[in-house]
């Protein structure tokens, strides 16, 4: 199967349908396609399945009847049988799609699956059945059953626990955003700050770039504001709508009211539990069924914090969320109004740089201290990368660490935390601000925590660093100074 030319990065996820689809052996074989939605999920399945003639079938909501007849006739069309199929039932629609793989392996695509068994709850129990070992339809089959969804709270209990599809899947690709470094050249962007900032407004989702701005992306640093003002400030473009609709488009977000504004309360920096139930009036306990529920649609992320137990924090996984939230919510009737958004640019910079860019810039330093950076660089293999507070019992403060990098335990002995960083997206970092991060590194040490024999100190900023700091790095080989062009694989 030949990757189109048009195709953008995808080489993992077109190498594993294409072992998928093109897998010889008998009988047929499920599998399960999921991603938010604008990831280029369609795309990618549609290509597959025109490079290995399969058949692809796009859900729509419908009801149950109406989706039967609409793929009994684009498999008419399709197949070109001596009569049209009409379906009675699931049941038989399925065993005429896994009969398309009786002579050669034969990719079926049945995309945004959601909306078919929100219909008809059944449908996944009739795949199981279908699916059934020494089942005649299915061993004398070579169809690649591929089904495909946006809905991530659905699609992922689809394949967990007691669900019917559990143990029936050969293959459970997740189609992720673009990490920072893609996202940069997918716009097409080469300066490291530059495109930083337009990270944290539209992340790594494709669509963005090609359908909803119509390919427009910063001419340079000078055009950024401009660019801010007429896409995703512009009440002509699909960007400025966008979140909006993202929200109203999963299915188990049913409360309009609650849910928007647990999203809001963490843009505006509430990030534990306690902290939004403040923000919202309301007891911890009342907030802790929507919480979960965002977490399930992948809208928030839950974060541990590296150095305490059961003191999670949260933050907006999908950066266009969070500029909504810190920028556009507070003010979307001026914004609604023709000709504001310049003016509403220019008075909510600053809430951009300290809400939105800042906290953005510390999770790109820590996305890429776990899976770029040099394993030399920040002092070994990474386990997990994370972020928390260290008790300062004498002073009776909590020091907030943005890296926390924490490597692989051997055996019973302590983990190893390789480093430890602070990230300052807009100053220029000092003497002082290593002389912090070693200050932290004792407490760690008297914690008895984590082994922080060889723990290294990491100054992430797009301010760069003064002549001090540049002094004791190169004093010292367990201090790193890491700028953008670092970030983006530039140096």
């Amino acid at each position: 199967m030949r990757k189109p030319d048009e195709m953008f990065e995808r080489d993992h996820e077109w190498s594993a349908l294409t072992r998928f689809i093109t897998d010889e052996q008998p009988g047929a074989t499920l599998g399960v396609v999921y991603g938010r939605l604008r990831q280029g999920k369609t795309f990618l399945l549609d290509a597959a399945c025109r490079a290995a003639g399969g058949f692809y079938f796009g859900a729509t909501e419908a009801t149950d009847a109406e989706s039967l007849r609409r793929i009994g006739a684009a498999l008419t069309e399709h197949v070109q049988p001596a009569a049209p199929y009409h379906f009675a039932d699931w049941s038989e629609a399925v065993d005429v799609l896994l009969s398309l793989g009786a002579e050669r392996p034969v990719p079926v695509v049945i995309d945004e699956f959601p909306y078919l068994a929100k219909a008809n709850p059944e449908l996944p129990s009739i795949i199981q059945e279908a699916f059934r070992a020494l089942r005649d339809q299915r061993t004398t089959s070579r169809t690649r059953m591929l089904l495909c969804g946006s809905a991530l709270s659905f699609m992922g209990r689809l394949l967990s626990g007691n669900a019917p599809l559990r143990g029936r899947a050969g293959l459970e690709l997740v189609v992720r955003t673009l990490d920072h470094q893609l996202a940069a050249e997918f716009w097409d962007i080469a300066d490291p700050h530059l495109a930083l900032r337009v990270n944290a407004i539209v992340g790594g989702t494709p669509a963005y770039r090609r359908e909803f701005a119509r390919g427009d992306a910063p001419d340079g640093p000078d055009d950024f504001d401009d660019w801010v003002v007429r896409t995703v400030l512009n009440p002509e473009t699909p960007l400025f709508r966008e979140a909006r609709y993202l929200l109203a488009e999963e299915p188990d977000l049913r409360d309009t009211a609650l849910y928007p504004s647990v999203l809001a309360a963490v843009a505006d920096g509430n990030a534990t539990r306690g902290g939004m139930a403040g923000y919202l009036e309301r007891r911890a306990t009342d907030i802790a069924h929507p919480i979960n529920v965002l977490e399930d649609a992948g809208l928030l992320r839950r974060d541990a914090d590296a150095f305490r137990d059961d003191r999670p924090t949260y933050r907006i996984s999908e950066p266009l969320f969070g500029f909504y939230h810190a920028i556009m919510r507070p003010v979307w009737g001026q914004l609604e109004r023709p000709g504001s958004a310049a003016r509403v640019w220019r008075a909510s910079r600053r809430r951009f740089v300290s809400n939105v860019l800042g906290p953005h810039f510390e999770q790109v330093c820590r996305e890429w201290a776990l899976h770029h950076a040099d394993p030399d660089l920040v002092g070994g293999l990474p386990a997990r990368v994370g972020h928390g507070v260290v008790h300062d019992p004498k002073a009776r403060i909590g020091h907030e660490v943005d890296v926390a990098v924490i490597g692989v335990a051997d055996g019973s002995r302590k983990p190893p935390l390789l480093a430890i960083g602070e990230a300052k997206w807009n100053d220029a970092m000092g003497a002082a601000h290593v002389e912090r991060l070693r200050h932290i590194r004792e407490l760690i040490t008297r914690a008895g925590r984590y082994d922080t024999t060889h723990t290294r100190l990491l100054c992430f900023s797009g301010g760069g660093f003064n002549d001090k700091a540049r002094a004791a790095a190169s004093a010292s080989s367990d201090i790193r100074l890491i700028d953008p062009p670092m970030l983006y694989g530039q140096v």
